[in-house]
């Protein structure tokens, strides 16, 4: 066998037998030694087994000497490039170190000045709050205190209700206590178009409430704006003293550490534009709410003072109108007693018409059935014999003219009998003229007038 067909079989422990293995001079020369020199295998592993060249070994020896001048070269090219990374980046860093503290110094100026802002509107809100509350008080008080000409008016007008038959009219003392006078009070027209003394009253209680709501209103309103303001004045000294201890901090400072997400941007955060317009949207909210009680300040003073003059002045007016109406009942009382006869004589009249009518109501009755009673008969027609003819419409027509005659002799009788019962209810007033008369000088002078004694003062009307 030669050395180009070595053939080499190996047995396993299993009984197996390799794949017949073709062996070459070099193997067979690597198994010599392997016989002879067991341990030369691991050694030797990644090493040729035959022997170098001399221009094999010259070869290796420059390339190992040009690989390391060149890692020198490069080692010397890194120190110096890191060298000068590093001044750069020191100086990169101061430069940004010394802009982030200018400009923190810049933001705590910003922040002091719009903190200032804010501590003057406080402190003016504050003020105007106070202004309108003592104002709420005598809205109050005047509100309380018309409470008193509104009983008296709703007395006199209680009493001079107990008036008997025909006195219970609407005179002059209604005129004033009631009656709508536009020729008065016009200073506001639009509040104080009824000018009587419960009308009066209730408008000027009415305004009053207004007001009073307002003044509440805008009460709440400062207090939301300074509320608002000493939030906004809260948020900015809190970021004062952060960014206060901020500007502190230095590359000596013990109490720093490291946060490796600080640097990213927050989102839905405000920028420069949007924190100062907040600031001072806040601002010209709370200078709107000081013109605004300002204003309402002004309107407070004229209504306490406008409406004590007018409930005094309408007072005056009912007075007069009292003393005159006394005058005219004395003279009435006598003039009374002439008219009874003719409305006796009136009565019996409109009797007899009532008679009258209710027997024509009656007449209508039987014609009305015979107009019905055909028209639900024809109704039942068959088919094509329901037709609308001439007799159809006559007897619709005859039914409608039935139906209108009866209301007509119902609205009659309706007034018929209602100016009966005027009639009977003015008979009994002028059978009674005389104590109606003497009833009703009772009322409006001992009782009205003596009430009106009680009227308030104009300072209390004020609100004082």
């Amino acid at each position: 066998m030669t050395s180009q067909s070595l053939v080499r079989r190996a047995s396993f422990r299993d009984g197996s037998v390799a794949q017949p293995e073709l062996l070459t001079p070099q193997t067979q020369e690597s198994k010599i030694i392997d016989k002879f020199y067991p341990s030369a295998g691991l050694a030797t592993s990644g090493y040729r087994c035959t022997k170098y060249s001399p221009e094999e070994w010259t070869e290796n020896n420059d390339a190992l000497l040009l690989q390391a001048a060149n890692d020198r070269d490069e080692a010397q090219k890194v120190r110096h490039e890191s060298k000068e990374t590093q001044m750069e980046t020191e100086s990169v860093t101061l430069r940004r170190q010394a802009d982030g503290t200018r400009h923190l110094g810049h933001r705590l100026q910003d922040i002091h000045f719009w903190k200032s802002e804010l501590q003057q509107h406080i402190d003016q809100t504050a003020a105007a709050t106070g202004s309108l509350v003592a104002l709420k008080r005598r809205l109050e008080k005047a509100l309380d205190a018309s409470e008193t000409p509104f009983r008296i008016a709703a007395d006199n007008l209680a009493w001079r209700e107990r008036r008997l038959g025909p006195d219970l009219v609407k005179d002059n003392v209604d005129e004033e206590l009631l009656k709508v006078q536009s020729d008065r009070g016009r200073r506001h027209p639009a509040v104080w178009a009824l000018i009587s003394e419960v009308e009066l009253i209730r408008n000027v209680q009415s305004l009053l409430r207004r007001t009073l709501t307002q003044t509440i209103d805008q009460i709440r309103a400062n207090r939301e704006a300074k509320k608002t303001l000493e939030l906004d004045w809260s948020d900015k000294r809190q970021a004062y003293s952060t960014d206060d201890q901020c500007g502190r901090y230095t590359n000596g400072s013990q109490d720093t550490q490291q946060h490796l997400s600080s640097a990213k941007l927050q989102l839905h955060v405000s920028d420069r534009v949007t924190w100062a317009r907040f600031t001072q949207d806040n601002l010209a909210q709370a200078q709107r709410e000081l013109r605004a009680s300002a204003e309402l300040q002004l309107l407070c003073e004229r209504v306490l003072q406008e409406t004590a003059e007018d409930l005094q002045a309408q007072c005056a007016a009912v007075d007069a109108a009292f003393a005159h109406r006394c005058q005219e009942v004395s003279e009435a009382k006598v003039a009374m007693e002439l008219h009874l006869t003719q409305i006796l004589e009136q009565i019996g009249a409109q009797e007899r018409n009532i008679a009258m009518l209710q027997q024509a109501l009656r007449d209508k009755e039987a014609p009305q059935r015979v107009t019905q009673t055909r028209l639900h008969q024809r109704a039942q027609r068959p088919n094509v014999e329901l037709c609308q003819d001439e007799p159809q419409l006559s007897l619709v027509a005859e039914a409608g003219e039935i139906e209108c005659a009866v209301e007509s002799l119902q609205r009659r009788l309706a007034e018929s009998q209602r100016s009966l019962r005027h009639l009977e209810d003015t008979r009994m007033a002028l059978e009674k003229a005389t104590a109606t008369k003497t009833h009703s000088l009772l009322v409006d002078r001992e009782m009205c007038m003596s009430h009106r004694d009680r009227y308030p003062t104009a300072s209390t009307l004020a609100g004082y």
